[in-house]
């Protein structure tokens, strides 16, 4: 639950952050016409999300017991590497978004302006897609259905209020560090989607399986109120196989070890 909450706030601001610096410039630049159509491509992306988010669920309740297990593996597995993507592309571009947005947006506000209108479209499409994709991925490994899609949609709300709040001027973000520390826990997340998905593919066989490394299901299963917290936060499993355990720490340790590099040097930015 509270991993999908901090996806969608996630998600939605990186989306919030891009929309406001648009419309700031429009306004900047005294093209107020053009906001409408920022608004415009902003509702259409939300549409188009939309769509995407109800054709991934609409597959997953079409496909056979023999085929769910599969598409179910795989997708995880893409829903990490999408988010692993993006916490590696936010926390370089969250430094200098704002100046290289600015610096093209000028020869895009020529006549009708709708190459702005195109660049809003598709920076909130692109978050919602992948947002659709995350919640997905999270709702197979957790278990925890509609309440998964609920946490996520709370966070992308809170997310817009933020920012509008910021668009007006009335809170300011070190995004840098908020980034910084989200993307840490978001990294773990990651982890546990590989993980699952490899437990997905091993159900059918896609992959060889074997007999558990531990098992603390008797005090961290998904009957238990810890053990269900921690499959909804990090899908944890309390039984796992050497392979899933393997990809684990083959993803987590360097992957968390690069992410620490790359920001032990970084000057913290806020949001303007």
């Amino acid at each position: 639950m509270l991993a999908n909450f901090l996806i969608g706030i996630r998600e939605g601001l990186e989306a919030s952050i891009i929309v406001g610096i648009l419309i700031s410039f429009a306004v900047k630049v005294e093209r107020r016409d053009v906001v409408a159509k920022i608004w415009w491509g902003v509702a259409s992306a939300v549409a188009v999300a939309l769509g995407a988010g109800a054709a991934i669920f609409f597959l997953l309740a079409e496909a056979g017991d023999a085929l769910e297990p599969i598409i179910t593996g795989v997708l995880s597995i893409l829903a990490a590497a999408l988010l692993t993507w993006m916490i590696f592309w936010m926390s370089t571009a969250s430094r200098s978004l704002k100046g290289t947005l600015e610096g093209s947006l000028g020869s895009k506000l020529t006549g009708s302006g709708l190459s702005i209108a195109i660049v809003a479209f598709t920076a909130v499409v692109r978050e919602g897609i992948e947002t659709a994709l995350f919640i997905w991925a999270s709702v197979t490994s957790t278990g925890e259905g509609w309440l998964d899609v609920v946490m996520a949609l709370a966070g992308i709300a809170v997310s817009a209020l933020i920012g509008w709040f910021g668009y007006r001027g009335l809170v300011r973000i070190n995004l840098a560090k908020f980034f910084r520390w989200t993307s840490f826990g978001l990294l773990i997340v990651a982890a546990g989607l590989i993980s699952y998905g490899v437990a997905e593919l091993q159900e059918v066989g896609v992959l060889p399986s074997g007999a558990p490394v531990w098992d603390l299901s008797p005090w961290l299963g998904e009957q238990t109120v810890l053990g269900s917290f921690l499959k909804g936060l990090i899908a944890f499993q309390a039984a796992p196989t050497m392979l899933q355990v393997g990809v684990w720490l083959a993803y987590a340790v360097p992957t968390l070890m690069a992410f620490v590099r790359s920001n032990s040097k970084r000057v913290p930015a806020t949001t303007r």
